[in-house]
């Protein structure tokens, strides 16, 4: 008897601690549901950035030899200036070359014009404003342009679920593997407010509302061949479908005018390198530089598949890869997301295998295909799959840093790139 009150007795202090700690939860999870929207989005990101913040700082600590000269542990904003946020660092310093370099075969070098002007540009307005340097504003400028695309892709996805739904589309979104790129600099997180923004002014046919927003996304990231190529396909599909769904001559020349507009867009950049250095090649040639190869559409894909599984296998490997993706796009989750979102995942795809050089930086090139995380969401209801996907992704978020963000020299010298 004695022994068995004793047991009991152990137990009673951490039942009751479990049960305090059931209800203080239930009692934060019913404070969070009353906090209005924007809060509670505002609120999943910055937890999310926080998680990111202490895994960049983990990691930094265990950063050794590296071609930044960093002397012992890298400090938080010396870490995430790595990668391509030099080659932004030097857009802002000192703008762009005026003739493309080049190795004395005549094929282009590494250089400048292969990042876009707009998130640079951005710091520097600010700096000259603010007076502070690149080191501390870009960092900011990243991070603020990511809370503003966590709210736009909360409006984005509202129109397509219920509420709930979409704050854990956002939650995915917040949290998914390479995330941690969503406030460092680099221009992922203005790109994402720009095409949700522009996404969400599609959808509700603000058409002309969404051409200046859509040409100002164009000198962020290259989207705009398959934002164009998606108001194609839209266009075609409204046109076939006009007796079944009304299409106004008024609405079709809206969509028309921000198809156009998508297509400037898309060419802007381009046209740019070719004005400011006088080569028509100037972008291209620069783009092949990482390539080490020529442009050629679709080729990629196949050497690479090739080298990863063999000349038999390559080639299987990537139609099952195709297939699987097709099969994806065409799932009841992501035709629940409503034919913009699917037709834009669908083009974006497109426009990654014709051109895309798929090496490890493809994870990050992803990001785009940020509506997929609705689609995640609205796969089960059950907060059991909802939390079980956020924990993986969170692993993930360590398993990228670890493996591509921080240097680890390769036999042949270099590293992988994030």
């Amino acid at each position: 008897m004695a022994d068995s009150a004793a047991r009991q007795g152990d137990t009673r202090p951490a039942s009751a601690a479990n049960t305090a700690l059931v209800r203080a939860s239930a009692r934060l999870a019913a404070a969070f549901s009353r906090w209005p929207w924007y809060i509670k989005v505002l609120a999943v990101w910055a937890a999310a950035r926080l998680f990111s913040f202490t895994v960049f700082v983990a990691v930094a600590a265990q950063q050794g030899l590296n071609p930044w000269g960093w002397e012992g542990t890298p400090s938080y904003l010396q870490f995430i200036g790595a990668w391509d946020s030099e080659w932004y660092q030097r857009i802002f310093a000192g703008g762009y070359p005026s003739e493309i370099p080049r190795d004395e075969t005549g094929r282009a070098q590494e250089n400048q014009w292969a990042f876009y002007a707009l998130f640079p540009g951005l710091v520097r307005l600010l700096a000259a404003v603010t007076g502070l340097g690149w080191e501390v504003l870009a960092p900011i400028v990243a991070t603020a342009a990511g809370f503003g695309a966590a709210l736009m892709v909360y409006r984005l996805f509202a129109l397509r679920a219920s509420s709930g739904t979409a704050l854990w589309g956002v939650v995915f979104v917040a949290v998914n593997p390479v995330s941690p790129i969503l406030q460092v600099p680099y221009a992922e997180s203005l790109n994402l407010l720009l095409l949700a923004a522009s996404l969400y002014l599609l959808i509700t046919r603000r058409y002309l509302s969404a051409v200046p927003v859509v040409l100002v996304m164009c000198l962020s990231r290259p989207v705009g061949v398959a934002f164009a190529l998606m108001m194609g396909i839209l266009f075609v599909r409204r046109w076939i479908l006009r007796r079944k769904e009304a299409f106004p001559p008024a609405e079709a020349w809206r969509m028309v005018v921000l198809g156009m507009a998508s297509g400037a867009g898309a060419l802007a950049w381009p046209a740019l390198a070719w004005w400011y250095t006088g080569e028509a090649g100037a972008y291209t040639d620069t783009e092949t530089a990482w390539r080490g190869d020529t442009l050629l559409v679709f080729k990629p894909w196949f050497v690479e598949a090739e080298r990863l599984f063999g000349p038999v296998m390559g080639p299987v490997a990537l139609i099952a890869l195709v297939a699987l993706t097709v099969l994806c796009l065409n799932s009841e989750p992501v035709r629940r997301l409503g034919v913009e979102m699917q037709v834009w995942c669908a083009a974006y795809v497109l426009y990654l295998l014709a051109f895309l050089n798929p090496l490890t930086s493809t994870f990050r090139l992803l990001l785009p295909l940020f509506p997929l995380g609705l689609a995640l969401a609205s796969l089960s209801s059950s907060r059991a799959y909802r939390t079980t996907v956020a924990m993986a992704f969170l692993v993930l978020q360590i398993v990228w840093v670890v493996w591509l963000w921080r240097w680890t020299p390769l036999p042949g010298g270099g590293d992988y790139p994030p």
